[in-house]
């Protein structure tokens, strides 16, 4: 395996100093291992390691290639498995990442604001009404999500908190809003983030967003004890509400 790692660091190291660039294809199986100093098996045994994290894309009678790198596309797989795994346990876990990552990212957008994304976060929320369908409540949250992140302007963040989101689970998650009668409540914590990020409070922005986040868990865990649990309300005490 050591050999193997090797060729996968010197594969590595081509890319990063642009001797190979994005969409490049590779040389000959035999001329590259050659080149690096390796077995040919070695150099086989790294492609498909980083094929397997889309870093190389082998496309069988062209040829081997650089994949175009970006953020957002790295992460595919991470959306797919996600896609793939998502059963009850598996969806709690994800948003518990999210509640992690999610205020951050919303604090950091509030230093980033612009007329023009206030203005999108703003017609997201006046556009959509808690009676709506589920898919139109499903593509608002992702959208409204996907503009914070966006703005935060960390594209790694981004992606991973783009690749965090399931419309799977967040259709099932708005299905369970609805039947609580708490779709209003959860649209009127998406304003609140928004003014919060209108006046760039920082604290106040994480604060709704975690508070948000805490209660999308609640909610998808389907209980009505959960919103009334200890942890529920230690989780609001431990973070107060920022002035």
């Amino acid at each position: 395996m050591a050999v193997t790692d090797d060729a996968i660091a010197r594969l590595r190291e081509m890319i990063q100093r642009g001797e190979l660039v994005p969409g490049a294809r590779l040389p000959p199986e035999a001329e590259l291992a050659e080149g690096l100093g390796l077995s040919r098996n070695s150099l086989r045994e790294a492609i498909r390691a980083l094929a397997l994290v889309h870093i190389l894309d082998v496309r069988q009678g062209s040829g081997t290639y650089v994949a175009s790198l970006r953020a957002e596309e790295l992460l595919d797989s991470l959306a797919f498995a996600l896609e793939m795994y998502r059963d009850h346990d598996s969806a709690l876990e994800v948003l518990q990442v999210r509640r992690i990552l999610e205020p951050e990212a919303t604090a950091m957008t509030s230093t980033r604001m612009t007329p023009p994304v206030l203005h999108r976060l703003r017609t997201l929320c006046s556009s959509i009404r808690p009676d709506d369908p589920v898919p139109d409540l499903v593509r608002h949250e992702l959208d409204f999500h996907h503009e914070i992140a966006r703005t935060a302007g960390n594209a790694y963040l981004g992606s991973l908190l783009a690749a965090l989101h399931s419309p799977t689970v967040d259709a099932s998650l708005w299905r369970r809003l609805a039947q609580d009668g708490k779709t209003g409540e959860t649209l009127d914590e998406h304003r609140l983030i928004v003014d919060a990020l209108a006046a760039g409070k920082a604290e106040l922005a994480r604060y709704h967003a975690r508070t948000h986040l805490t209660h999308i868990e609640q909610a998808l865990r389907g209980s009505a004890e959960d919103e009334a649990g200890p942890d529920a309300r230690g989780e609001g005490q431990r973070h107060g509400r920022p002035a």
